[in-house]
């Protein structure tokens, strides 16, 4: 079989030069799963991330966050310039991904919400969990403004919660959350209190050589809010990850990371003023000089054997500039 890092390699570097007109590939993950999870289908497990993780390093530059955010300023990356993220501070990063990428030499990005830090959990996983542990057969919601779910596997499950997740997500934080508890009452036994990281985790994640971000405290959709209550999210969770690390935190992930949608232009400049160097989105695509460091686009490909993921990043370099708000 040829060596296919001598096939795809000047595509590559064609696609994303070195110097000015440089595109930064940023990859968003959010967990590593031990095993396969059939609940859990978009993330990988630990075989999957490693052929991932050994892709990036074979065919791309891999560069800490910060790094990369100051040559693309400065019109310097490298040819194939990409970084790796992770959203939300599950523990998992810490127990199964990291291993995996210091065994590989890679750096990444952990932007983590302080406020489910040891033994929180997110509105979307209590959904999960619940719906992991339904009993089979009909469950009707409609008493809590969702609807009739019949209950038998794995497919059936998904699409449960997917459907709830949807349903709530965008509602007021404390109306989403107390429909989430109650719905949690349905579920046979207790919900895991484990699947966020400890703060001890975090710190170990920085001695490792990892950087740490800001991602909020709660997770808000921060459109949802005032600006006082955004403004506080932003900086109390900057500040808790600050005196957790012992050092200043530059980096800074919207939560969700829909631009227009999630956040706005309002939030862009509160992030500014709040003195973090850059921020990163999830609009699709790469970013290039003339980006707004300040909502760089994430994009990860879903396909589950390498030579398809590969092509896929490939053609996220030829995507049009990412969507961003404007002032």
């Amino acid at each position: 079989m040829p060596d296919m890092s001598l096939l795809t390699r000047p595509v590559l570097n064609r696609l994303s030069p070195a110097g000015p007109r440089s595109r930064l590939s940023i990859l968003i993950f959010h967990r590593v799963l031990p095993e396969a999870d059939p609940l859990l289908p978009g993330d990988p497990d630990a075989r999957r991330f490693q052929w991932v993780v050994a892709l990036l390093a074979r065919h791309f530059t891999v560069l800490p966050l910060d790094e990369a955010v100051d040559r693309l300023r400065q019109g310097s990356l490298p040819a194939r310039a990409a970084c790796i993220t992770f959203d939300d501070g599950y523990a998992d990063n810490a127990q199964i991904a990291l291993p995996i990428l210091q065994a590989a030499g890679l750096p990444a990005t952990f932007f983590v919400a302080t406020g489910f830090l040891g033994g929180g959990r997110m509105f979307n996983d209590t959904v999960i969990e619940t719906f992991r542990r339904l009993d089979d057969g009909l469950h009707d919601f409609t008493g809590l403004g969702l609807g009739q779910y019949p209950i038998h596997d794995p497919q059936s499950r998904i699409q449960g919660y997917t459907d709830v997740i949807r349903r709530i997500k965008h509602l007021p934080q404390s109306e989403r959350d107390a429909i989430a508890g109650k719905l949690s009452e349905h579920a046979v036994g207790a919900l895991p209190d484990d699947l966020m990281m400890s703060e001890e985790q975090v710190r170990a994640l920085r001695a490792a050589g990892m950087l740490v971000g800001g991602h909020t405290v709660t997770h808000p959709i921060l459109c949802r809010l005032d600006d006082a209550e955004a403004q506080r999210e932003i900086h109390q969770g900057r500040a808790e990850l600050e005196d957790i690390l012992g050092e200043p935190v530059g980096l800074f992930a919207y939560p969700n990371g829909r631009p227009g949608e999630d956040y706005e232009a309002r939030h862009v400049e509160m992030v500014r003023r709040a003195g973090f160097r850059a921020a990163v989105s999830t609009a699709h695509g790469v970013s290039g000089r003339g980006s707004d460091l300040y909502q760089l686009a994430r994009f990860t490909p879903w396909d589950e054997t390498p030579l398809r993921y590969l092509v896929r990043l490939g053609r996220n370099l030829l995507s049009p500039p990412p969507v961003q708000c404007k002032a």
